[in-house]
């Protein structure tokens, strides 16, 4: 599913970086621009970063948003 549309950002996408080591929101802003634009994807963002750290296997979440 697209979370970002204005820059066609996956929740794909947001769960391979968030697995692959700890990474806070402006983490995702800076690499993969999610809500740099109009920003309505922020939350469902925030929901899949949630979602992929308590995932088996998953790194942890850092705090800092």
């Amino acid at each position: 599913m697209i979370v970002c549309v204005c820059n066609r950002v996956s929740d794909r996408q947001i769960r391979e970086r968030v697995q692959a080591s700890p990474c806070a929101l402006r983490d995702l802003r800076r690499e993969l621009c999610v809500g740099t634009q109009c920003a309505k994807c922020l939350p469902t963002a925030l929901d899949v970063m949630r979602e992929s750290a308590s995932e088996p296997n998953a790194v942890a979440i850092s705090r800092v948003v």
